[in-house]
């Protein structure tokens, strides 16, 4: 207002001068002095309009709604309640910072209890809250459920860690996290280039999808890699429980590195197992391993020298403040489904602003939107640096190893 007022008087000022000055005529002055001061009163008025509107659009109650879907309870809740507490981490401090586009940010989280079905029913939940977006699934076989209902919807879905193929079936769906093939084939590059061993041992669970769509294409490319797979043994959830016959023929082959695309739970046994029998290869897991320090009652010194392909790590340079902020808002160190889910946030942020999506848009516009942004931009992330993403849903970054060393993952 002052400003707007200093404006006006200034604009009198000069029309009092131009007649003091006897460049024009009395009745000239008049009329210069009467534009001037309708030219300042329209200016003030459009600075008015233009601030009421901005007050308007952080006034009017719109938010961003956006949904979480994941395991917060049950045998996979490492993962969900990761991906939960990440989204809320980078929510809250999205919204500190003026939210998205100037608007706020909601956020809800729904327990799939890693169940195709309950999945579902989450994300009908979450659709009649009024969901835009969805975060999740974050395992493999909910998320497959999830994305042929968000798919019929067009509403926009970015898992954080749904990697098997299926995942981001719909043009609307996009992942953070490596797919299937791309963890078993890195794996398998990564164990070749780096010499870590030659006869390769395999236990992997039949059962899933994500277990054996990763051992699927770590076998392709083994061979690429001059990697002698020497034993290759399944199990299914139903015995997930007694791996004495899967070691004892990865022992009896002279296996030296026993490769597990399996989820922390069943790696926890695995390695007790393998201790008793005193095998003490070299084991390298993948994603699904994250989480296998927090296994209740488990002997962590147990997975000493466990390396697992991961792009995340607490003691990277750049991860140190989120770990500690996430530390101090959850009380536990963050795993890399919480560094994921917060880059799932923050991508949906970065696409929402270059296509300038608002929450009064259907959700099937801002899909439409955030469909297109998605392929444009480029993110620095927990995850990855420069990451982007394909038209269909894939993300491009580099793989990283990480190995456990005292507690802890140490980037190798």
């Amino acid at each position: 207002m002052k400003k707007r007022m200093f404006s006006l008087g200034m604009a009198v000022l000069m029309a009092a001068s131009m007649t003091a000055c006897g460049g024009s005529s009395s009745s000239s002055a008049t009329t210069a002095a009467a534009a001037a001061e309708t030219e300042a009163a329209e200016a003030a008025e459009a600075e008015d309009s233009a601030e009421e509107t901005e007050a308007a659009a952080a006034d009017d109650g719109a938010t961003f709604k956006i949904g979480v879907i994941g395991p917060l309870t049950g045998a996979a809740a490492a993962y969900g309640v990761g991906v939960a507490n990440g989204a809320d981490l980078a929510v809250k401090e999205i919204n500190a910072a003026g939210g998205i586009n100037g608007y706020q940010v909601e956020l809800n989280s729904q327990d799939d209890e890693h169940d195709p079905e309950k999945s579902v029913n989450a994300y009908n939940t979450l659709k009649d809250w009024g969901a835009q977006m969805i975060v999740g699934s974050v395992t493999s076989k909910p998320c497959i459920a999830v994305v042929a209902e968000t798919s019929a919807d067009n509403m926009f879905q970015i898992t954080p860690s749904g990697s098997a193929v299926e995942c981001i079936s719909g043009d609307n769906a996009f992942r953070v996290c490596f797919s299937d093939p791309s963890q078993g084939k890195a794996s398998a590059q990564y164990i070749g280039e780096h010499a870590l061993a030659t006869k390769i041992g395999i236990i992997y669970d039949s059962s899933t999808e994500y277990s054996s769509g990763i051992r699927e294409a770590f076998v392709a490319e083994a061979a690429n890699q001059g990697l002698e797979i020497v034993a290759d043994e399944a199990f299914t959830a139903d015995s997930a429980t007694d791996f004495s016959v899967q070691l004892d023929k990865m022992n009896e082959a002279g296996a030296e590195l026993v490769f597990l695309p399996i989820y922390y739970q069943e790696a926890s046994i695995i390695l007790k197992q393998a201790s008793d029998k005193e095998f003490a290869p070299i084991f390298f897991g993948v994603d699904g391993m994250d989480g296998i320090l927090t296994v209740d009652n488990f002997d962590t010194s147990l997975a000493e020298g466990v390396m697992l392909l991961t792009p995340f790590s607490t003691t990277e340079e750049g991860s140190l403040q989120f770990t500690a902020d996430y530390t101090a808002a959850y009380g536990e160190e963050p795993n890399q489904f919480a560094a994921d889910s917060y880059d799932a946030i923050y991508a949906i942020k970065a696409a929402a602003e270059a296509a300038d999506v608002n929450p009064d848009m259907s959700y099937s516009d801002i899909c439409d939107a955030l469909k297109v942004a998605m392929t444009e931009i480029s993110i620095d992330g927990l995850t990855g640096e420069n990451m982007t993403w394909d038209a269909s849903g894939e993300t491009g970054k580099a793989p990283k190893a990480v190995m456990i060393v005292n507690g802890v993952y140490e980037m190798q």
